[in-house]
């Protein structure tokens, strides 16, 4: 039995996404649909309590699961010492891990030691982000720009938000920061979206996957 493992951040983010790619790549492989067991998580992944993973757990340590489908390495854990536990764990009961995104197989000692080096770029970026998010909301509250959320409202003030985005911040960064969703970010920002930054949501760098 295949296994495949969906994580978002919040309830309020789709996993559309991420299920589209792994159902291209189940299709491609030949998969069908009495063969695949779907596991799906809307939890944070800085650590491993979350149902669906105590739920994939139990089935792998029951032996019901030879192959664990990912979008993204990251999606199994955001913290680098969890993700390689969980890794080192599969590989030694002899489970194949595949991540979509990353093209990677992972499996055996060479999948334990590509596995630690990703979750570990995984984990700078994260850092990364959360840095700049304090940066850029520290100097926007220095500025007067930056009010956070309103007590007894759900909306940010959009000034808030053109303030992190100047700072150069993403829209995910900023709706992040300000609590409220990219699509309601990319409204603030709108037309008055400062020139030369641009409205992308996630970074524009990744990881380059190594050869196997």
């Amino acid at each position: 039995m295949l296994a495949v493992y969906v994580r978002v951040s919040t309830i309020g983010q789709n996993v559309a996404g991420q299920k589209r790619e792994i159902q291209r790549w189940l299709g491609g492989n030949g998969y069908e649909p009495d063969q695949i067991r779907w596991f799906i998580d809307k939890r944070t992944g800085n650590n491993l309590d979350r149902p669906a993973f105590e739920q994939l757990q139990g089935a792998i340590f029951n032996g019901e699961i030879k192959t664990v489908v990912v979008w993204k390495l990251d999606r199994l854990s955001r913290s680098h010492r969890d993700g390689i536990n969980v890794l080192a764990d599969w590989c030694d009961r002899g489970l194949r891990v595949v991540s979509v995104t990353q093209q990677i197989d992972f499996s055996g000692a060479v999948g334990k030691l590509l596995a630690a080096v990703l979750l570990g770029i995984a984990e700078m970026e994260q850092e990364t982000r959360r840095e700049r998010q304090a940066a850029g909301i520290a100097a926007a509250k220095d500025r007067g720009a930056y009010q956070g959320r309103r007590k007894g409202t759900t909306k940010a003030e959009p000034a808030g938000a053109k303030e992190l985005s100047a700072r150069g911040l993403t829209i995910d960064e900023i709706a992040s920061a300000i609590n409220v969703s990219p699509r309601t970010v990319r409204r603030y920002l709108g037309a008055a979206q400062a020139p030369g930054i641009s409205p992308r949501s996630t970074p524009s760098w990744k990881p380059i996957p190594p050869r196997l």
